[in-house]
C-alpha cells in the first residue's frame, strides 16, 4: 500500500471504467488502495493466447474492487487466479459458449470482451465480471448458495426471507422482479445472488422502485446506496 500508484493504470481507469469517475475524492482513495493490492495479489493469467497487460489487470481488478468497497479485501482471499480469454469461450463441463466463470477452488475465469462490454454499457444491468466476482463473495464463507458471509449474525433472517421471497417470484416470472433481474437469476440461489449483484449497482433505481426490500437488503451487505439520488456511492449509514 505504500506504493505510489502507477500514473497509466489512472489513463486505464479513466478510460474503461465508469464508475471510477463518479467516485468522491476520499473514496477514489480507498478504491485505488485496494486496487494496488487486488492487482499486486492475484496472477492473471491469459488463455488462447491472450497477452495479459496492466490494462487487464487494472481493468478487470477495478470490477472486483468495486464491490468490496466498504467490505473487506479479505472476502477474496480464496481466489488466488483470474484467467482471462480474448473473447467467449468453452469449457469441457459446460454446453455452449461461456463469457464467464467462478470455480470452488479459488479461480475466476472472464472473457476481456465481456469485461469491457459490461463496464461501458453500466445501467444494462449486464456486468459479467461483477457477477463472477460476486460469485467469490458467496464461497468467501465455504459455499456457493447465494448468501455471503453478512456482516451481523442479526441480519441473517432479513437475508434469507427476502431472498428467497425475490427468488421464487423469479422463478414464476412475476413482472416486477423481471423488470430489475435477468432471468438466469431464476437458475439457482447462487446465481440469483449474483445477479442480483449486477442489478444493484447497474440499475439501483429501477431495483429500489421495484424490490425496495431487495434493494435494502443488497445495500446493507454492500455498504453504500449506488442510487443517483443517494449519490451514486453513498456510504450506509
Amino acid at each position: 500500500m505504500r506504493l505510489p500508484v502507477p500514473p497509466e493504470w489512472l489513463g486505464h481507469l479513466e478510460a474503461h471504467v465508469p464508475f471510477y469517475r463518479t467516485l468522491a475524492p476520499e473514496l477514489r482513495e480507498r478504491f485505488l488502495e485496494l486496487l494496488k493490492v487486488f492487482v499486486w495479489e492475484k496472477e492473471f493469467i491469459g488463455a488462447n493466447g491472450f497477452v495479459i497487460t496492466d490494462e487487464v489487470r487494472v481493468v478487470v481488478s477495478a470490477t472486483a474492487v468495486q464491490l468490496v468497497l466498504y467490505l473487506d479485501l479479505a472476502y477474496y482471499d480464496r481466489l488466488r487466479e483470474i484467467i482471462v480469454y480474448p473473447g467467449a469461450f468453452k469449457l469441457p463441463e459446460r454446453t455452449g459458449i461461456v463469457l464467464g466463470e467462478a470455480k470452488n477452488w479459488g479461480q475466476v475465469i472472464l472473457s476481456w470482451q465481456a469485461v469491457l462490454t459490461g463496464l461501458h454499457n453500466p445501467q444494462d444491468g449486464h456486468d459479467t465480471a461483477a457477477h463472477e466476482f460476486a460469485h467469490v463473495l458467496d464461497r468467501a464463507d465455504g459455499a456457493f448458495d447465494g448468501t455471503p458471509r453478512l456482516r451481523q449474525y442479526s441480519h441473517y433472517r432479513a437475508w434469507a426471507s427476502v431472498m428467497d421471497e425475490h427468488f421464487q417470484a423469479l422463478r414464476q416470472g412475476q413482472p416486477r422482479e423481471r423488470k430489475v433481474l435477468d432471468d438466469y437469476g431464476a437458475q439457482n440461489e447462487a446465481e440469483f445472488f449474483a445477479v442480483a449483484t449486477e442489478s444493484f449497482f447497474e440499475k439501483p433505481r429501477q431495483m429500489k422502485e421495484q424490490t425496495p426490500d431487495l434493494y435494502e437488503e443488497m445495500k446493507r451487505f454492500y455498504g453504500w446506496d449506488p442510487a443517483p439520488e443517494a449519490g451514486g456511492g453513498a456510504p450506509e449509514p
